[in-house]
């Protein structure tokens, strides 16, 4: 009888296998009693409505106690969303989120009064107050919020839209409970003729398998769950896109892509700037992609033959110690601090290593200004993706930690735009390091065809949802509603286009743009992409560099939100409103295909 690998219930998996929370809250009753006391502080923001005209110290104080109160949600809600991602369908983490979410709602609505009551102020005293010692900690803060004075409504309309908060996730929300909790997507028999429980966790280790029909088989029973609940997925990514526009519009944005772009002073032509230079060079990855046809020996080139190395023979099994041995050695160049902090947090109990059922799929980071910088991970030892996971993640945990020790809390949290670039510095040093110590040619290809497809996923492939995401929000911005055959012929075209005149694209595949859980959070993606090429050519830096180099390096990891993301970036030695990093990414990735295709 064949072996049927299932997910161990959350119960099953052993406690030096999760992560430890203890650091947010040593007990649940510790955070029931944390979520009293920020229900009860609420009302501390009564004392200072109307009142922020009248002193800077007043308004000092009022700042404080906001960040004091946003500290300990921070907390309450990192703990509630940690819990509920390592079992989505336990009710009981369920109802933390939905308490913390209503009172989080709450506060909002009790502080909602605070930016348009500073925006009102005169422009003269907005301008001694910038200059006042008292609020000297929270000039930059200030600033920041001054540029908003064009978006920001009365205070009654700034109170009704605090009250949307917890609405306005629903969608979000829909999509994860279905996508998580209630597809059940079956079993696949893999290659070794081992039964194995279909899900979002485990589409990629089947992607990589050797056996062409055990893939085609996994993509076409993944995707028969998408057709199924196609019109529910469709309507939700519409009220999704929906909600972005209305924002956007109430809030006296341009577009929905303009808003998302501004909280990070970042220019629409870098976002258009970027689809173009994907798009020039589309060429490129068309050629490779008949490389890779031609290599397998394959008629014709499907996407679930995309993943799976040419090389097939070549296997990776890295226990959980061997990946964080090796990331910790390929990491060196950035000093003993960095990778001994790593090390220790990765080998103890930063992260949530394994699969379980009911566990939210992929892999994130979660750390804040209190606790260790959680990492969650679906980790699998024979996929090479997840050692290239692990170091993505683990950039972005160090990240976190570094910035929280340098920054006060005002200005640890960096944005995700310059998330992406210590993600992917890691993922470039990773890989650098691998094909260095390749045991020969064959394994060197093999190293060679992963950073490709690395380059591939992250950088064009990102790009495409980014230029997706970009055309369904300005089809709603125009009243065009996005219905399901809408959706499916806009990102129609986009497959055709990316993946070239002779790619044979499955009917099914027009679904995956119900799938990605980024759609639903929009315009997030484009920073995959600007990022792994800031990534490129900082990892270059460091590398080819001396200790000026690294130090500008580690200094933008310590710098949180002190600066704006594309100054951050500058400092760090790369100029992303130049079209020069996206261009010699690209440029990487064309000169990779010419290895590879003279290796093999």
């Amino acid at each position: 009888m064949n072996e049927i690998q299932r997910l161990p219930k959350r119960s099953e998996v052993p406690l030096n296998h999760t992560w430890d929370l203890s650091g947010l809250f040593a007990s649940e009753q510790e955070w029931e009693e944390s979520l009293q006391l920020y229900e009860g502080q609420i009302a501390g923001y009564a004392k200072f409505k109307g009142r922020l005209g009248e002193g800077a110290a007043l308004l000092a104080e009022c700042l404080a106690f906001d960040s004091q109160l946003d500290q300990l949600a921070e907390r309450l809600g990192s703990y509630a969303f940690l819990r509920t991602s390592e079992d989505q369908a336990n009710s009981h983490y369920q109802r933390m989120v939905g308490r913390f979410q209503a009172i989080a709602t709450r506060a909002g609505e009790a502080s909602s009064y605070m930016r348009p009551e500073i925006l009102a102020m005169p422009q003269e005293q907005l301008e001694r107050y910038l200059e006042s010692a008292e609020l000297k900690h929270y000039r930059l803060l200030l600033e920041r919020l001054v540029r908003y004075k064009p978006h920001t409504l009365s205070n009654d309309e700034e109170r009704l839209l605090a009250m949307q908060a917890e609405m306005s996730d629903a969608t979000n929300k829909i999509f994860r409970q279905l996508l998580d909790a209630d597809m059940k997507f079956g079993l696949v028999t893999d290659e070794n003729g081992c039964q194995i429980e279909l899900s979002s966790a485990t589409l990629m280790q089947l992607m990589i398998s050797p056996s062409r029909e055990v893939r085609k088989t996994a993509f076409h029973q993944f995707y028969q769950q998408f057709s199924a609940h196609q019109n529910t997925l469709a309507a939700t990514l519409n009220g999704s896109v929906q909600r972005d526009v209305y924002y956007a519009r109430v809030r006296n944005y341009s577009s929905a892509l303009s808003k998302a772009l501004f909280a990070d002073d970042v220019p629409i032509d870098v976002y258009e700037n970027l689809i173009g230079a994907v798009r020039a060079n589309l060429p490129t990855l068309h050629r490779y992609y008949e490389l890779r046809r031609d290599k397998m020996g394959l008629p014709d080139i499907h996407h679930y033959d995309t993943y799976v190395p040419i090389i097939s023979d070549i296997k990776s099994n890295h226990s959980w110690e061997d990946a964080v041995g090796i990331v910790f050695e390929s990491l060196a160049v950035l000093g003993p601090e960095y990778c001994n902090t790593l090390k220790k947090g990765l080998l103890a109990r930063w992260c949530d290593r394994y699969p379980n059922e009911g566990k939210q799929s992929g892999a994130f980071s979660a750390g804040g200004y209190t606790g260790d910088p959680y990492i969650l991970m679906n980790y699998k030892p024979t996929v090479l993706n997840d050692l290239f996971t692990l170091t993505h993640e683990a950039g972005h945990s160090m990240h976190t930690y570094l910035s929280a020790q340098h920054q006060p809390y005002e200005y640890y949290n960096y944005t995700i735009f310059v998330a992406e670039v210590a993600s992917t510095f890691n993922e470039q040093l990773l890989s650098n390091y691998l094909i260095q110590h390749a045991k020969d040619n064959r394994e060197r290809a093999y190293l060679i065809n992963n950073q490709i497809d690395d380059i591939r996923s992250t950088l064009i492939r990102q790009t495409m949802f980014a230029e997706f995401e970009k055309i369904i929000h300005a089809s709603i911005e125009a009243g065009e509603p996005l219905t399901i055959e809408v959706l499916k012929d806009m990102y129609g075209q986009l497959l055709h286009a990316y993946f070239g005149p002779n790619f044979t694209i499955d009917e099914e595949l027009k679904l995956e743009c119900l799938r990605i859980p980024h759609f639903y959070r929009a315009f997030y993606v484009y920073k995959y992409a600007t990022g792994l090429s800031a990534a490129i050519a900082l990892s270059e830096r460091v590398l080819q560099g001396g200790k000026t180099e690294l130090n500008r390096y580690l200094n933008f990891l310590k710098s949180g939100c002190s600066k704006y993301p594309l100054e951050l970036l500058k400092d760090a030695g790369v100029d992303l409103t130049s079209p020069e990093p996206v261009d010699t990414a690209l440029k990487k990735f064309d000169s990779l295909v010419n290895e590879l295709q003279s290796l093999i």
